[in-house]
């Protein structure tokens, strides 16, 4: 798994966004979109992750099916972090993955995740991520290190214990958790990206992805 989150990267699509706005939205969630990114499977991994665009009443929403897949897509975009450092999230996990143990490799599958990544140095290898997970059996602010990469911070923003099928909108500061999980003064940002996944413990989950941003507040 470590494998996707340090390499994502290497493949996903330039953004030229303004690092100087007080909002900075990250994906459309449009069809046009969603061709022009790139779903990157899971080394090893069976099959792919379906992704598939919808609408509510809030807007486009990106739906995920992982059934003993793997996949993500991602923008490689520059996210000032002294100015908007805080991400926004609203997601919603329809079938979850309770009873895995999500901090083992054999069990270390999340039906929704974003991650954010941080270039320390010449490779993608060198990177650094913090992964904010949907939980299907942790608490709320649980953070540990991947069990496949030290580098990769996995950390639970939602969990279904709370919230199943239902939509949740959630806000971490990603500069104070890379200060705190990875100990370093991060100011910019590198990469954003987000993945359904279920290769691990080989079972299903479904889930939905709507108005991720970066913020002032």
């Amino acid at each position: 798994m470590s494998y996707l989150y340090l390499r994502i990267l290497a493949c996903i699509l330039l953004l030229s966004l303004p690092v100087n706005a007080e909002q900075i939205k990250i994906f459309e969630f449009t069809n046009d979109e969603l061709d022009t990114l790139e779903v990157r499977k899971v080394r090893n991994a069976k099959a792919k992750t379906i992704y598939t665009i919808g609408k509510n009443d809030i807007g486009n929403y990106l739906k995920s099916v992982a059934d003993n897949s793997a996949s993500g897509l991602g923008k490689e975009i520059k996210i000032d972090l002294n100015i908007t450092p805080f991400i926004n999230i609203t997601w919603k996990v329809e079938k979850d993955l309770s009873g895995i143990n999500e901090q083992s490799k054999k069990g270390h599958d999340y039906a929704a995740r974003v991650f954010v990544i941080k270039k320390t140095g010449a490779t993608p290898l060198s990177n650094r991520a913090i992964n904010y997970v949907f939980s299907s059996n942790l608490d709320i602010d649980h953070n540990n290190p991947s069990p496949y990469t030290k580098k990769s911070i996995d950390y639970v923003l939602s969990t279904t214990k709370i919230n199943l099928n239902e939509w949740v909108t959630v806000k971490a500061n990603v500069k104070e958790h890379f200060k705190k999980l990875h100990g370093l003064d991060v100011n910019e940002l590198n990469g954003v990206a987000l993945m359904s996944d279920t290769d691990n413990s080989k079972r299903k989950s479904v889930a939905y992805f709507q108005n991720i941003f970066f913020s002032k507040e």
